[in-house]
């Protein structure tokens, strides 16, 4: 029988998966980022977005803020993916009839949320390296101009926003994919672990989590964005409103396809790396 995994080896293998897919996945970021701050790279598209960007600041403006990225995944992504069996464990689901799909959600969003917490700062810096243009954003001289300008509270800046949309995208993204693997096996026969289960099952989450997380990318990329001299919006409902009576509110969904295109490799590469990790330390497949 498989070890039961240790904590702090679940969070180690998650932290891994995340930081190599970033590394690969992180252009996409760069120009989803650009989309949503601006109606102008919004009327380009993807492939005109990321053709002006090059154009203009070079290839590697594609990379821009990867360092904060890892940071982020280092401490969100590895919290909120390594977390999600303890917390289904801690909601009940001990057995397959007391695993329900809303636990499997709520177990998601809870380490969403603790992930989130962790993450902020290098979400904060992120967000910022990569929306800005011309030459390479320094990490260190980002965050020393936000902390000079805004103080502490500067790295928490779209904390409210950044958690709701840590809760929506964990619990979609884990429970859809909990769910999905049961659906795959029963209707193709492959095994829980098999690397075409996880494969599509992932793919499924991908799809659902851009569905019910974009309006929330949104308000947290615009909240993260504001000038550091001035506010713009003063919380996550005032960006909401501001935004849908300003802009309509499929302005939410602006930006679905390159979400899309990040979120369908990001969850599969991810959830592929994760599961081969877990394989490879002896535990189940989750």
């Amino acid at each position: 029988a498989a070890k039961p995994p240790g904590l702090l080896q679940q969070v180690g293998m998650a932290g891994s998966a995340a930081v190599i897919t970033v590394s690969f996945i992180h252009p996409i970021d760069v120009i989803k980022t650009r989309i949503q701050i601006s109606a102008e790279y919004g009327k380009l598209g993807m492939f005109g977005t990321a053709s002006r960007v090059v154009g203009n600041e070079g290839v590697l403006a594609l990379w821009k803020g990867v360092n904060a990225a890892w940071l982020r995944e280092a401490s969100y992504t590895s919290l909120r993916l390594g977390l999600y069996e303890p917390c289904k464990v801690a909601f009940g689901c001990t057995t397959p009839e007391t695993t329900t799909f809303l636990k499997k959600f709520a177990a998601g969003s809870a380490a969403g949320a603790l992930g989130s917490l962790a993450g902020n700062p290098f979400d904060v810096l992120k967000t910022k390296m990569m929306a800005s243009e011309g030459g390479q954003a320094s990490i260190m001289k980002t965050g020393s101009e936000l902390l000079k300008n805004q103080g502490i509270g500067g790295f928490y800046r779209g904390i409210d926003s950044n958690i709701a949309r840590a809760m929506v995208l964990n619990g979609t993204k884990m429970a859809v994919y909990d769910q999905a693997k049961g659906y795959v096996v029963a209707v193709s026969g492959w095994e829980r672990k098999s690397l075409l289960t996880t494969f599509f099952s992932a793919v499924c989450a991908g799809f659902f989590m851009t569905c019910t997380v974009s309006p929330f990318d949104m308000i947290r990329t615009r909240l993260m964005n504001q000038p550091s001299d001035a506010k713009i919006y003063n919380n996550a409902v005032d960006c909401m409103v501001k935004i849908a009576t300003q802009e309509g509110p499929l302005t939410f969904w602006r930006g679905f396809l390159p979400i899309w295109s990040r979120f369908a490799p990001t969850t599969t590469l991810q959830l592929v790396i994760f599961e081969q990790l877990r394989a490879l330390m002896g535990m189940e497949s989750l």
